[in-house]
């Protein structure tokens, strides 16, 4: 059972009591009356195929309270658009699956282009974003959960948890992290999040000093959770980045639009496993080892948009001062298994704190490089801005789509 403290400067949402899923039902079904809910679910095609996500539409399919169910797909040719028409048409939630590879929305992408205003490059951060722009011009939710769809142990416990902060209309929250404890097959994972982000989030805290945001991010239990949740206005000033700090940079904007008060996070699973990344130690192009570089810049830029001045010196003691910080907590993680009974490979855990050690002056390097980078996807207000109708455009877009290939 978890414990009630409140570690940091965002409220932390406990399960202490084990609520029956009926009972959280019940309240969201009432939630939704006067305040719709939604949920959103950026996907590859190839999860399609996997043993996960056909398990997670049919927990879903029992789901009583949702009223829209936007689906990104990704990496999809026609003949596996249809078949995700298919595959999801089982969900009785009205619901759209924006063919992100399709003609209608990559010739609105191509216009977007034009005018400086498209995601640059291909991933999830696109993907989510033309979902959240969908969700805008549908109007038909007013509070949405988004969560990645490889989840293998997923519930509609994890999606009532996940959801019921800011569906519920006495709270004020605005913006909702789910956590959990990534312990499966007797391991403890998670690597990325213990042995980079908490480790470094600390040893900036050294070299720099007291600092709000560094607190903030070092509040939550699990800052590259892929769970969430939010009220619809939120999604009209998001800026998001579009590579591997998804999720550095959602809650990067939380901390620049709202008050402490009106954000929070919440744990939704007692058990959590999805798909695993390679730790790509001789490449740094790919798996845990791009993840770990993209998500050190998005700290920095974060942290120089605060005032912060980053010089070939500071990212030296910051490599040095995380390395040391990093092997502690390989013997802190060390003692938590053992403990618990559970297996922890120290060769493999000190290998990555060596390579994200070397990743953290890679990250401050291209961040030197190049002052003028803008990973951002603008938001969707600048795009309507320049683009009055695209709201209407990408709605049509998607129901045009739709009506054209189902069947």
């Amino acid at each position: 059972m978890a414990d009630f403290h409140q570690n940091g400067i965002i409220t932390t949402l406990h399960n202490i009591s084990s609520r029956p899923l009926a009972d959280l039902e019940t309240d969201l079904l009432r939630f939704g009356k006067q305040r719709p809910l939604g949920l959103l679910l950026p996907s590859l095609y190839s999860e399609l195929e996997s043993a996960a996500l056909p398990e997670i539409v049919a927990r879903i399919r029992e789901v009583p309270y949702l009223s829209e169910i936007v689906i990104g797909l990704d990496r999809a040719d026609e003949a596996q658009y249809r078949h995700a028409l298919r595959f999801f048409s089982d969900l009785p939630q009205h619901h759209r699956v924006l063919w992100n590879d399709g003609p209608r929305l990559t010739a609105l992408d191509a216009e977007l282009q034009e005018l400086g205003l498209a995601p640059g490059e291909h991933g999830k951060g696109r993907n989510v974003w033309y979902c959240m722009g969908y969700i805008l011009a549908s109007g038909r939710a007013e509070s949405i959960a988004l969560h990645d769809c490889d989840i293998v142990t997923y519930s509609r416990e994890l999606l009532a948890r996940l959801i019921y902060p800011v569906a519920n209309p006495t709270f004020n929250y605005e913006f909702c992290k789910g956590y959990y404890a990534r312990v499966a097959d007797g391991r403890i994972h998670g690597r990325v999040n213990r042995l980079l982000v908490t480790p470094l989030l600390r040893a900036l805290k050294r070299v720099i000093g007291n600092n709000d945001y560094l607190d903030y991010m070092d509040t939550f239990r699990y800052p590259l959770a892929g769970e969430f949740s939010f009220r619809r206005d939120v999604l009209i000033d998001l800026r998001i980045p579009s590579d591997w700090g998804l999720e550095i940079g959602v809650l990067s904007e939380m901390h620049r639009n709202y008050a402490h008060n009106r954000l929070c996070q919440v744990d939704i699973a007692g058990i959590y496993d999805h798909k695993h990344q390679a730790l790509s130690l001789d490449d740094q192009r790919v798996g845990l080892s791009k993840m770990s570089i993209d998500i050190s810049k998005a700290l920095f830029r974060k942290l120089a948009t605060e005032g912060v001045v980053f010089t070939p010196e500071t990212f030296r003691t910051l490599k040095a001062t995380y390395y040391r910080i990093g092997l502690d907590f390989v013997e802190t993680y060390r003692n938590d298994a053992l403990m618990n009974g559970l297996s922890i490979e120290i060769h493999e855990e000190e290998q990555a704190v060596e390579m994200f050690a070397g990743n953290i002056m890679e990250a401050g390097q291209v961040f030197l490089e190049n002052p003028m980078e803008t990973p951002f996807i603008p938001a969707w207000n600048r795009v309507q801005n320049a683009m009055p109708d695209v709201f209407e455009r990408l709605y049509r877009a998607v129901e045009e789509d739709t009506a054209e290939f189902s069947g």
